[in-house]
């Protein structure tokens, strides 16, 4: 089926690119004047991607209502393959390949109010509805501790049975005081007074006159999916990656091999024992010769081994990535990628009430924009402390300007979903994501090498 290249119509409200250019006039002067590539009808390109299948209850049609948010991504892609083409490798990347990468190597489908990856529940309050993870051995131990007891039988059955009693932000904030992923779904008037932006920047050092991406020395301090992403893109454009691992505490994404290995092909892998004099001089020495540091940890774990940002000399021009669920100023909070995307107000809807929006979708949009403010930082010559919130970038994309044209229908064409446009007088199937066969990944890396090899794994991710 063709693609049908659309304009929005003028209507007083920001365009998709308008956006996305205020966010890049925090970093840089200039910004484009025309984004490369067609503008299609975002509920189509939703129905495309595979994201829309992973959106809404499993027994229902798929939603098409975070269609919007597809389109502000749409424009953020743009956006980095205009910027990367100026300074390095240009990289071109199909939103459904990022928000589908996860689902199409592990097979996963919608689910409603359980997370596609399984371990996040979107869970009914006394005034609303919260989202829990549950993905870590410490997270279920302390589920007695957040229900005031010890419970019989399922532990997400004693957590709805209980929830109703608690109002939404006070039980995620409970949770969260036990170190456990959780947030309240902000209501629609409390998203709508939001201008949210995905990260807020400080000047750490003087820039320099050297601003290409190609070259630069990116050491990755990340793991999982949002930082890992935006070192494989910058690495993409051009970029050197170290991928630094702790020999206690390797990269979790490791349990999924053919992700992992898409995520950091072509990449120098290096293992640091933090714990030892001698791997705390090792990684003072890998900071100190980066042109990029990319961290998500939490602000207290890098002041504890004395390598916080703010307590470091930077070099010149270096800029210092630090991805987290909600940001520096909020040091204790937890967050995955489901969980965040439910506190920014990134949800889909069945009938009224909220189900989760694709594959923990706050962690493919934070490495997006995370690898569009560094490309973006280095093309003003870098010098910056880039705070990146998983919860603010969901809140941005949740806060989308909404499609000028429509209503978009979805319906059951012969056994198959399909969303219907009105203007570009069409339908687009929707498609589910595809089988771990289709997944063309990289040569697998090796750990035990200083040195990654790879080739870029798909058309999804390929320097121009």
């Amino acid at each position: 089926m063709s693609r049908h290249s659309l304009r929005r119509s003028v209507t007083g409200a920001p365009t998709p690119e308008e956006v996305v250019n205020a966010w890049l006039r925090t970093l840089t002067d200039s910004v484009p004047t025309e984004f490369p590539g067609a503008v299609e009808c975002p509920a189509l390109g939703w129905a495309g991607s595979g994201a829309m299948a992973l959106t809404g209850h499993p027994e229902a049609a798929p939603d098409p209502s975070p269609a919007p948010a597809f389109a502000l991504l749409g424009a953020a892609l743009r956006a980095l393959s205009w910027v990367t083409g100026e300074i390095g490798s240009r990289v071109d990347l199909e939103p459904g390949a990022v928000l589908t990468a996860r689902a199409e190597e592990g097979g996963l489908r919608r689910a409603g109010r359980r997370s596609a990856g399984g371990a996040s529940r979107l869970v009914r309050t006394a005034d609303g509805w919260f989202a829990l993870t549950l993905g870590r051995r410490d997270d279920i131990e302390a589920v007695p501790a957040l229900l005031g007891g010890v419970f019989q039988g399922d532990a997400w059955g004693a957590i709805e049975a209980a929830a109703v009693g608690f109002g939404a932000r006070a039980l995620a904030e409970r949770a969260q005081l036990l170190g456990i992923p959780a947030a309240a779904l902000p209501d629609r008037g409390t998203r709508l007074r939001r201008t949210p932006q995905p990260w807020k920047v400080s000047r750490i050092a003087a820039p320099v006159a050297q601003r290409s991406l190609r070259g630069l020395v990116v050491v990755d301090l990340t793991s999982m999916w949002a930082g890992p992403l935006c070192g494989r893109i910058l690495g993409a454009a051009g970029a050197h990656v170290i991928k630094v691992e702790s020999p206690h505490r390797p990269d979790g994404a490791r349990a999924n091999p053919g992700f992992f290995d898409w995520l950091h092909a072509g990449q120098e892998f290096r293992t640091v024992d933090f714990r030892t004099p001698a791997g705390r001089t090792a990684l003072v020495h890998l900071l100190d010769s980066a042109d990029v540091v990319l961290e998500a940890s939490r602000p207290r774990a890098l002041a504890q081994l004395g390598l916080a940002p703010e307590d470091r000399t930077h070099p010149d021009g270096q800029i210092w990535l630090s991805l987290t669920g909600y940001g520096r100023s909020e040091p204790l909070r937890v967050a995955f990628g489901d969980d965040a995307a439910v506190a920014g107000g990134l949800v889909g809807r069945h009938h009224g009430e909220p189900v989760f929006c694709a594959d923990a979708i706050a962690d493919p949009l934070s490495g997006v924009c995370a690898a569009l403010a560094v490309a973006s930082a280095r093309r003003s010559g870098g010098g910056v402390l880039i705070d990146l919130s998983m919860r603010d970038t969901a809140a941005a994309f949740a806060t989308a300007p909404s499609i000028t044209h429509g209503p978009h229908t979805v319906r059951d064409h012969d056994g198959t979903w399909v969303v219907e446009c009105p203007l570009a007088q069409c339908h687009h199937p929707v498609r589910e994501p595809a089988p771990r066969s289709s997944w063309r990944s990289p040569a697998p890396a090796d750990p035990h090498s200083t040195s990654g090899t790879g080739t870029n794994p798909r058309s999804g991710m390929a320097p121009a």
